[in-house]
């Protein structure tokens, strides 16, 4: 590694807490065809997207409701059963964070989260209050991995990029964060973190 580790930069979905909205759509929608279409069709991934980019709910809502009437309910029920959805942390990526924070280390993160939901995330799980600070994809108009939001935190919180490491579940925010300079590692579990932080010279609890 051409520079040592200075800024290490968590995601949030899917490498601290868990993210599945087949949890209360699973009660809502029992039948699997039919919410394999409502996820397909109506709340889709791109649909939700754009509130982690900072559309509110109410006009992500009326957007979709317009278009399918007959499933208002269903739509509404995104917003209305989010908590599901964030139903625990993973133990042992939140364990390295709070290790690396106790050791002194610099440590922020990098979220595609709605504005709304993340401060609801953080009542909740308490160890999301615990870094240098956070950049939220719904609060700067952002997400990943649009180079900007990588160059927003780097300004954001006085990050030197090549000494900086971003960890992430999805390749294509781990390319971004690469783009932008940073180095960065896919989350695929917290051993294989370790392993990957401790290549970078960073010793992980």
């Amino acid at each position: 590694m051409t520079a040592s580790i200075h800024h290490i930069v968590f995601d949030i979905g899917k490498v601290l807490i868990h993210y599945d909205p087949n949890i209360p759509y699973s009660r809502l929608i029992p039948d699997e065809a039919e919410r394999k279409w409502f996820f397909d069709n109506v709340c889709t991934h791109d649909w939700n997207v754009e509130q982690d980019r900072g559309r509110t709910w109410a006009d992500a809502e009326a957007l979709l409701i317009e278009i399918h009437p007959s499933r208002e309910e269903h739509i509404r029920a995104f917003r209305k059963h989010w908590h599901e959805m964030v139903p625990h942390a993973y133990e042992g990526s939140v364990a390295i964070m709070e290790g690396l924070i106790a050791e002194g280390r610099d440590v922020t993160m990098l979220t595609n989260f709605a504005s709304d939901t993340f401060r609801e995330a953080q009542k909740r799980f308490a160890f999301l209050t615990k870094p240098r600070g956070v950049t939220v994809s719904g609060d700067v108009g952002l997400i990943k991995p649009d180079i900007a939001i990588y160059e927003t935190h780097t300004r954001s919180f006085g990050l030197e990029p090549a000494a900086t490491i971003f960890i992430d579940d999805a390749p294509a925010n781990v390319e971004g964060a690469k783009a932008a300079g940073w180095n960065a590692v896919l989350f695929t579990g917290a051993d294989k973190l370790r392993s990957d932080l401790a290549d970078y010279g960073v010793g992980a609890r």
